[in-house]
Parts: C-alpha cells; sequence; structure tokens
C-alpha cells in the first residue's frame, strides 16, 4: 500500500490558491492595467475646459503648447502619486492586518498637515518646493510615532495597537491644526487648496523634489511582497517558516514611510485611494501580494490620473480638485465592495 506525499506549501501558493471565487488571470489584469494607464494618460493631456491637438505637445509653435506642457506635468505628477497610494494602501492593509488601513487612518495626513501649518504660519514659508519638505517630515514623524506608541507595553506592535494609536495620534494632531488656523487665519489661505489634494500648480521640479523617494519606497515595497505573505498567515506562523518578523515589520514600514510622506507632501491628503484600491485588486487577482502590490501601484496611478481629468470636465472652465473626485468616486466604489463582501480579514 503506497502511501501519498504531499509538498510543503509556501505562503504564497496558499494565498494564491482559489476559494471557488472567479478571478482574472494575472495576465489579463496587467492587460486592462496597461490599456488604462494609457487612456488616462493620453486624456489627461488632451482633455480638459479646453481640448488640444496630440500634435500641440510637440511642436513648441503651436498657441496650445504650453497649456499641454503644464497638463503633461500634472500628469506625470498624478501617475506618481496615484501609485504611491495604491502600493502605500496594500503595504499598511498588509503590515497591520487592517483591511480599513491607509495613510489617513494611520495619522500620515495629520503629522504632514500639522508640520504645513507650522511651516506656512510660524516660520513664514510660501514656496511649494520648500514646504514639501516639512511636510514629508510631518508625514514621517508621524509614521514614526505612531509605530512607537503601538510598541510600548507587552506583545509589541500588534496590528490593533497600531490602527488604536494611529486614531488616537490623528484625532490630536487635528485638533492642534484646527486651532493654529482658528489664530492664523492668513494661513488658510495657503494651507486650504493642499489640504483638499491636488496635482495642479506643480511643476516638475517639484516633482523631482520627491521622486527618489517615491522610487526607493517603490522598489522597497515591491520587494516586501513574499514578506506580507508570510506575515498574513500570522505572526507564529510566520516565525515558524523562519521569517524575522521583526525585521520584516521594520522594512515595510521604512517603504511606507517614504511612499506615504512623498505622496501626500507633494498632493495633499487625496483620500479613498489607498483604501479602495488594494481591496479591488484582490477582488480582481486574489491575496497573493505578488501580483496585490505592482497591480495597487498602477491602478492607484489609473485612478488619481482619472479623478483629475474628470475633475477638470465637470464644472468648466473652472475644476474640482482630485481630492474631491477621489472620493466622488471612492464612497460608492467602497460601498459596493462592502455589499459584495470584499473588505473583510486580510
Amino acid at each position: 500500500m503506497s502511501t501519498a506525499t504531499t509538498a510543503p506549501v509556501t505562503p504564497s501558493e496558499r494565498l494564491a490558491r482559489p476559494e471557488g471565487v472567479r478571478r482574472a488571470s494575472p495576465g489579463a489584469a496587467v492587460a486592462v492595467l496597461v490599456v488604462a494607464l494609457l487612456v488616462v494618460a493620453v486624456a489627461s493631456v488632451l482633455l480638459g475646459a479646453r481640448w488640444i491637438a496630440p500634435t500641440s505637445l510637440l511642436d513648441p509653435a503651436s498657441p496650445t503648447h504650453e497649456i499641454a506642457a503644464v497638463r503633461l506635468d500634472r500628469t506625470l505628477l498624478g501617475l506618481a502619486v496615484g501609485g504611491a497610494l495604491g502600493l502605500v494602501g496594500a503595504l499598511m492593509q498588509g503590515l497591520t492586518r487592517n483591511p480599513l488601513a491607509d495613510p489617513g487612518v494611520l495619522g500620515v495626513n495629520a503629522g504632514a498637515s500639522l508640520a504645513m501649518v507650522v511651516a506656512i504660519s510660524v516660520m513664514g514659508i510660501s514656496d511649494l518646493r520648500v514646504y514639501v519638505w516639512w511636510a514629508f517630515a510631518g508625514a514621517a514623524i508621524a509614521m514614526v510615532l505612531v509605530h512607537a506608541i503601538a510598541s510600548a507595553g507587552r506583545d509589541g506592535a500588534t496590528p490593533v495597537k497600531v490602527a488604536i494609536a494611529g486614531a488616537a495620534l490623528t484625532a490630536a494632531v487635528t485638533s492642534w491644526v484646527s486651532g493654529l488656523l482658528l489664530v492664523d487665519r492668513k494661513t488658510i489661505e495657503s494651507f486650504r487648496l493642499w489640504q483638499v489634494g491636488t496635482v495642479a500648480g506643480r511643476g516638475d521640479d517639484v516633482l523631482l523634489i520627491g521622486l527618489p523617494f517615491l522610487a526607493v519606497g517603490a522598489l522597497l515595497g515591491l520587494a516586501c511582497a513574499r514578506t506580507l505573505n508570510a506575515l498574513a498567515l500570522g505572526d507564529d506562523l510566520a516565525r515558524g517558516l523562519g521569517r524575522h518578523v521583526v525585521r520584516d515589520r521594520l522594512v515595510v514600514g521604512v517603504a511606507t514611510v517614504l511612499l506615504a510622506g512623498a505622496a501626500v507632501a507633494l498632493a495633499g491628503p487625496i483620500a479613498f485611494v489607498g483604501l479602495i484600491v488594494p481591496h479591488g485588486v484582490r477582488a480582481l487577482v486574489g491575496p497573493d501580494y505578488r501580483l496585490v502590490l505592482p497591480l495597487s501601484l498602477g491602478f492607484g496611478a489609473v485612478l488619481v490620473v482619472a479623478a483629475d481629468t474628470v475633475g477638470r470636465l465637470v464644472l468648466p472652465p473652472g475644476e474640482v480638485q482630485v481630492g474631491i473626485m477621489s472620493a466622488v468616486v471612492g464612497v460608492p466604489v467602497f460601498l459596493h465592495l462592502v455589499r459584495r463582501g470584499r473588505i473583510g480579514a486580510l
């Protein structure tokens, strides 16, 4: 009588196994992503209060060349920020095993907002290229502080403690920001456009400031796919598989700080992108982070650029900022995912 033996199942293989849910193949998902990126990028450059011919971008003599160049800078910033927000949402949700984790929940947006207000009202800084650094520093300090608070006490920084610490810090910092704005009304004018979330009015020099942080954060985050697959099985099982859980969480945390800090500093606190994109990707291809992370990066970029383009079309000749449009799109999508049961344990 022969006995059948089975090979050990890796964390990635276990997560990739279907559970009676029909999902798209990785190839199909990548093909959809590539087409979507091309469509939204072209539409972002050509569409707005004034339609621009494709040749305007390449013809310096064209009367609409400058408009096309500004829209190209805006599109590139939207792609970079959106990709960072989509990726950081997936990283945060995997790190904390909290399906509602995003930069807003874990205090990143609040930290950046407080640093911005201090830079404008106390330091008198008015140059966007300067106070972007303050916003990045505030976001990074908030992330470190949340982890430090959650690490205090027994059991260290558990997912529940990280989420509670982030919520508490957000509530406290938001009240401080409101207090500073009430004292100094002039700061509101400089702060309000950044606070709502926008990729308008930024030149390529602003993108270049944050690009090194975004690039390093993206490379580091994408390299954490196997780490997050192991952590998704629980800390005890991850240790049993030979993972150094504390070190792994630290690496993911560094990637999160770089991505979230740079994205929020460049464009402000754009809501819902980091929250809904990873859940949409999981509904499409499953929970394997080898697919979730790169696809979240791509579809995050698609969502932000698409929202920015639609915002320029709904109220011509004015526009609705991308932070508002992402919320308009994000709320019904999020409710749809909740209704279909796509929001749940990670």
